[in-house]
């Protein structure tokens, strides 16, 4: 038969619709930062098809870095992925300070480890609070912990930058300005608290018997899909995917240590390496708390910081996966071309691959396990 348009919610999709019908999800549903669509294919109550629509925030955001000089685009950078504002300011920031040659201090190259890691931490608990939730939508005591647990991440980065959202703590040669005296062992403490939280969070979520049959065998996406289109973070390692540029890569390294990974590439696979994560950050911070040098935290730079004519590619790895600046410049105080690789963009592409085969019933807990920020893909 030829396919019917129809507009559903989440709810309203869960009841039988029939054979062979086209249905828009969204844009406005709950299950996204952001608003994206999702045009899905459905027989006999299965989805067959999907295609994920962009388009719907129009950010403009590498257009308008040609007309900012470096410093005003750190301050546009930290917003396209709004739970990951400092890694986005960073990533920019590492660009120009490449292409220019500047050697930045030690104790800012070890800061920013600890407020990356921080970073990930807040992105990942806000992704994890929902999921804690009973089905009938009563929190739990890992509701509460997710909940805690974010807002004493969120204390610890407030201090430090004095923004609660958009941070602007880094600067082209390093950070803005030393830590407060108070800073470390208050960071110290956040380590204790999580430790005590993170029990609860994983009680609810990965331990529970209820969730883990809920979430197995659902929305897989296989490690070849994966690699085709570019998937990386947690989805990626989900899926098996072997990359985490805090190991690989050639900024910010940290000591040895081997990423959470999955081989399932289901729904639960993917929210396990999301657990797995909040739990490998503290120690991460903990190693660098522990070797942290003393000296300054960024060089002393002209009224206009101008880039050298030329290119460069820098990548670092964001809560979401890999963040990406290709940074063209012609010798001038703002960028000739700034493009954004953004994980969300790839990541997203992915529905394609994972969502057909799903219950409509069960689309709920795939897209609640596949973590996406629009403003990361409509850049």
């Amino acid at each position: 038969m030829t396919p019917v348009q129809i507009t559903v919610g989440v709810g309203a999709g869960a009841k039988y619709l029939g054979v062979d019908h086209v249905i828009d999800l969204g844009p406005l549903h709950p299950s996204a930062h952001g608003a994206y669509r999702l045009r899905l294919v459905v027989e006999d109550n299965v989805v067959t098809e999907a295609e994920p629509l962009v388009g719907h925030l129009h950010r403009g955001a590498e257009k308008l870095f040609e007309v900012r000089d470096y410093r005003q685009v750190l301050t546009l950078a930290n917003r396209h992925d709004w739970l990951a504002a400092f890694c986005n300011e960073l990533t920019v920031a590492l660009a120009v300070e490449r292409m220019t040659g500047m050697d930045v201090p030690p104790r800012a190259v070890r800061l920013r480890m600890i407020l990356c890691e921080l970073n990930r931490l807040l992105a990942h608990l806000v992704f994890l609070a929902p999921l804690t939730r009973e089905l009938t939508g009563e929190p739990t005591a890992g509701t509460t912990a997710a909940l805690r647990g974010r807002e004493a991440v969120q204390a610890v980065m407030e201090q430090a930058s004095g923004g609660r959202i958009h941070f602007m703590a880094n600067r082209i040669g390093g950070l803005r300005e030393d830590m407060p005296a108070t800073w470390i062992p208050n960071v110290r403490a956040l380590l204790i608290s999580l430790s005590e939280l993170l029990p609860a969070i994983r009680s609810s979520t990965v331990d529970d018997d209820a969730f883990r049959s809920r979430h197995t065998g659902l929305g897989v996406l296989s490690r070849d899909d994966a690699l085709a289109l570019g998937v990386t973070g947690p989805t990626g390692r989900a899926s098996g995917v072997d990359v985490d540029l805090r190991r690989d890569g050639e900024h910010l390294a940290y000591q040895d240590f081997q990423p959470v990974l999955g081989t399932a590439g289901d729904a639960l696979a993917r929210v396990e390496c999301v657990v797995g994560e909040i739990e490998l950050s503290p120690r991460l911070i903990a190693g660098v708390l522990d070797d942290l040098p003393s000296g300054p935290v960024n060089l002393r730079l002209p009224k206009a910081v101008k880039a050298p004519e030329g290119s460069v590619y820098v990548w670092t790895e964001a809560p979401l996966g890999i963040s990406g600046v290709h940074l063209a410049s012609r010798g001038e105080k703002t960028p000739w071309r700034l493009k954004l690789r953004t994980p969300s963009f790839n990541n997203v592409q992915a529905l394609s691959a994972l969502l057909p085969g799903t219950p409509i019933a069960d689309l709920p807990a795939v897209l609640g396990s596949f973590a996406v920020v629009v403003g990361d893909i409509d850049k």
